[in-house]
């Protein structure tokens, strides 16, 4: 309203719906800060691209509201699909689609189980701390973080070319990194999990988001992933397959009576 709409706000009622829990680390709230983007987009028949809603996205939650974290979340939402991101100096980001062959996309999706923990956190908490140690040089926590972003230049290359366990290797070691960056990425019943996970055929996994609860993300052979499932499910997870989805963020407008 303040950029488009002369300052005006306009007497509508906004109703949402998330199916994610809240805290859950799968990039829900910047989900649905997008998708209120794109509604007002519609509304108002702005002539905004997928750049311009996820970069007003992010500035209403980082800028305005003063939550802490990324901005990969927005671009994700707003895009769809398998991307390569880059985030470069000056605000500027490029949102590289990647062609990967079909095959390689369902092989991918077979193998991949999400777990909620059942644990709900904030978030900024966790990203507060690893600021605070980037701003204090901490040497691991910086070098933890050059290799998170090495293994998504790594992670890349693999999915381009269907290697699975070469993915499965960058996951385990971005995980391991990962940990390094603040206290509270993992915890024991996240290290519970991961246990049950392995020893029921899982190879790599990770959690999503900012960690210290939320979902895992589980890389299987897909010959094993429903025996997975049930095991993590019979341990209190909350377990289940992905799917994919090639669009990003949609906005619609109904004609009435």
């Amino acid at each position: 309203m303040r950029d488009f709409n002369g300052g005006v706000p306009l007497p509508i009622t906004v109703t949402s719906y998330v199916d994610a829990p809240p805290g859950s680390g799968l990039g829900s709230s910047s989900a649905l800060v997008v998708a209120l983007v794109e509604a007002f987009r519609t509304l108002l028949a702005l002539p905004l691209g997928p750049y311009d809603v996820a970069h007003l996205a992010y500035e209403i939650e980082r800028v305005d509201l003063r939550l802490a974290g990324g901005k990969q979340d927005q671009y994700a939402a707003a895009f769809g699909g398998a991307n390569f991101i880059e985030f470069l100096a000056g605000d500027r980001v490029i949102v590289n689609p990647l062609r990967i062959p079909e095959a390689f996309m369902n092989e991918l999706e077979t193998s991949l189980v999400t777990c909620f923990t059942g644990v709900s956190r904030r978030s900024e908490q966790i990203i507060e701390e690893q600021q605070r140690r980037m701003e204090g040089a901490a040497i691991e926590a910086m070098d933890s973080l050059h290799q998170l972003k090495q293994d998504a230049i790594d992670m890349k290359q693999a999915l381009l070319r269907g290697r699975i366990p070469a993915m499965a290797e960058i996951l385990n070691r971005s995980w391991q990194a990962k940990k390094r960056t603040a206290s509270g990425v993992s915890s024991a019943l996240i290290e519970r999990l991961f246990d049950v996970s392995m020893s029921h055929g899982a190879i790599a996994g990770k959690i999503s988001g900012a960690g210290g609860g939320g979902f895992m993300m589980l890389l299987v052979p897909p010959e094993r992933r429903l025996g997975l499932i049930s095991s993590l499910n019979e341990a209190g997870g909350s377990a289940g397959p992905v799917h994919f989805t090639t669009r990003g963020v949609e906005g619609w407008t109904v004609v009435g009576d």
